[in-house]
């Protein structure tokens, strides 16, 4: 869903609340609860996976699992919490976990809560808590006897993708390795199962193939996919493991940003909405074997724009923006980049097309920030009720959309409102797989402020680029006295000024006649 279609909806909705259902939706998203479990924990086999299906998506630069599974109660009583378990060395790597209702996808997300195994104190074993960790998905109602749903459980996977060999020529093409089970893990006995896996291509030069799991050759390819399974399961424990490792060609830019720094400052006099982007960026992808050769690159550049050649060094990022979009500019540690062009639309979204200085390899690094400005209008909203309440609509995520992806290992989203803002919550809307958030309220000081401007900050981690579907919705108090600080503040500098003049003006520094 496009996010001006977003702000509409929510805008016209906004309109029509009244001051009882804005108090019941109370507009604050819980964060992702955590429970801490016994070193000897396991859960009790009461549901039965009766008929699952993974797909396992390579096409960008992280990896994103989809699994729809079909759970049966096998248990005597309700049962509510359903148990997905994830090694320790992985859960760590998980982002954006959403889980639904497959046949009430319109009601939202499942609640889910992080389970953690608390470490045994035997010596002699590995702690508990360094093999497996577990997502707890609580069912919107208790699954009766022998009742079933059907689960739809997503969620990307950041920095699991390897680059094999490691390191290539400036004109060789870069491969990728990924490593899981062709089991799937669960801590339930599945009846029937089966793993498709999506390439970016059919150049798939190495892959595992089973044996006697099914009498037909595994894996079976379909274009640029391969499937794995269907496997009868019934017979096989909980847990059971099949290694299975692919390698393929990915040559695009493995993009990673390890802090993004997100900025967005609300002016009510102004009417205006600046947003700040400051990127902390890596290629993570095979590093050059040899030097970097500028009179090959150039030769590689005629044949990329021709379209006859690919190249995995990232040579340029394109930026959808809000239609209206202006005064971008583009930075980096030394100034001002030139190579970067701007087209500014104000029915359609406009675009900032970014090159670097230089093309990022693999193990390369580049440091630079964007910004924009877009009329106030647009974002925010009075509400009828409350008096004196305001909903902004910002995206949590906008920048580069390239078909590659980035990942963020660290998101930092602060919104900066008008000084004398107060009572500001927040809640997200749209979007799939929605970080998990932690909201931190603060100070801004700038110029001509005299408390500072109040700021919501939100954190989150393992953060991919489709959060660009996510919406923040912000709302907070700016009562009129409020609005008038910064014009009063104004006034009192200037007319200090003018009284500081005068009295300087009035003193007598003149010499006179010595009297006798």
């Amino acid at each position: 869903m496009r996010f001006s279609s977003v702000v509409s909806a929510v805008f016209g909705l906004c309109f029509h609340t009244s001051l009882s259902s804005a108090q019941q939706s109370n507009l604050t998203t819980p964060e992702l609860t955590q429970r801490i479990l016994t070193g000897d924990f396991k859960p009790a086999p009461v549901f039965e996976n009766t008929n699952l299906v993974r797909t396992i998506n390579l096409e960008k630069g992280y990896v994103r699992e989809t699994t729809n599974v079909l759970v049966t109660n096998t248990d005597k009583n309700p049962q509510s919490e359903y148990y997905i378990p994830f090694d320790y060395d992985l859960v760590g790597k998980i982002g954006g976990f959403d889980a639904r209702d497959k046949k009430h996808a319109e009601r939202g997300p499942l609640e889910v809560t992080i389970g953690t195994l608390a470490g045994v104190s035997d010596a002699k074993e590995p702690s508990s808590s360094k093999s497996t960790q577990y997502y707890i998905i609580h069912l919107t109602e208790p699954l009766p006897p022998k009742g079933a749903v059907t689960l739809s459980i997503s969620y990307h996977i950041l920095e699991a993708l390897r680059p094999l060999p490691a390191s290539i020529k400036q004109e060789e093409k870069q491969y990728l390795t990924y490593y899981f089970s062709a089991y799937v893990p669960t801590v339930y006995p599945t009846i029937k199962q089966k793993t498709k896996v999506k390439f970016p291509s059919s150049d798939v030069p190495e892959y595992t193939t089973t044996s006697g799991l099914t009498s037909a050759a595994d894996p079976e390819k379909q274009g640029s996919s391969f499937s794995y399974g269907p496997y009868d399961t019934a017979k096989v424990p909980p847990g059971t493991v099949y290694p299975v490792t692919v390698r393929y060609e990915f040559n695009k830019p493995l993009l990673v940003c390890s802090v993004l720094e997100r900025d967005v400052e609300v002016s009510h006099w102004g009417g205006n909405l600046a947003t700040e982007e400051r990127y902390w960026l890596r290629h993570d992808g095979a590093r050059l074997a040899n030097q970097f050769s500028r009179v090959a690159w150039s030769t590689q550049n005629f044949y990329i724009n021709a379209g006859q050649m690919t190249t995995s060094a990232l040579r340029e990022l394109k930026v959808p923006l809000k239609p209206g979009s202006v005064d971008a500019y583009f930075t980096d540690e030394i100034g001002n980049v030139s190579t970067s062009r701007f087209r500014p639309n104000n029915v359609r979204e406009a675009s900032l097309e970014l090159r670097p200085r230089y093309p990022l390899f693999g193990g390369w690094n580049y440091t630079f920030r964007i910004g924009w400005n877009n009329d106030l209008s647009s974002s925010l909203r009075k509400l009828q009720t409350p008096a004196d309440t305001y909903i902004l609509a910002v995206p949590l995520v906008e920048g580069p959309k390239n078909p590659e992806g980035i990942q963020y290992e660290k998101l930092v989203f602060r919104v900066i409102l008008p000084e004398g803002a107060t009572n500001v919550k927040y809640q997200t809307h749209g979007g799939t797989g929605v970080p998990t958030l932690q909201a931190e309220h603060g100070l801004h000081k700038t110029f001509m402020d005299t408390l500072g401007r109040t700021v919501l900050t939100l954190t989150a981690t393992n953060v991919v680029d489709e959060a660009r579907d996510v919406t923040v919705l912000v709302t907070y108090e700016y009562t009129f006295f409020a609005a008038l600080r910064k014009p009063l503040t104004i006034f009192a500098g200037v007319a200090g000024v003018f009284v500081l003049a005068y009295l300087v003006g009035s003193i007598d520094t003149s010499i006179g006649k010595k009297q006798k």
